[in-house]
């Protein structure tokens, strides 16, 4: 089955951006991109994309606002005839109502504005 993308980006409006945030070899980008994957992986996983879902990488962080960090990933599932189809919005939907409406991720809080998938 083919592998097929999707972007994933929200804004964490407690998580102070730092220019070594900025290179994806640095210590700070490394562990915070490990709970990035630690809160993002089982909500993905418990979607509706579960069952396909291949995981995410993180592709960068961004400075928002001065206390702001965006976050970018590239998510990957399994095209699977037999699987639901992907549906951005459903997805969109499901983790919105993941993280109390796109406000809470684990220890983080979020943008309520800020989530957008592409599919």
């Amino acid at each position: 089955p083919a592998v097929r993308n999707f972007t994933l980006n929200f804004t964490i409006t407690n998580l102070q951006f730092s220019a070594d945030l900025v290179m994806p070899n640095s210590k700070k980008f490394k562990s915070t991109e490990k709970v990035m994957y630690h809160y993002v992986d089982p909500l993905l996983q418990k979607s509706s994309i579960g069952p396909a879902y291949v995981g995410c990488k993180v592709t960068a962080f961004r400075s928002k606002d001065r206390d702001d960090t965006g976050v970018d990933a590239i998510c990957s599932y399994r095209d699977e005839p037999s699987d639901a189809k992907f549906s951005r919005v459903t997805v969109y939907h499901e983790l919105s109502n993941m993280t109390n409406g796109i406000t809470t991720l684990g220890h983080y809080s979020l943008n309520s504005q800020s989530l957008y998938i592409n599919g």
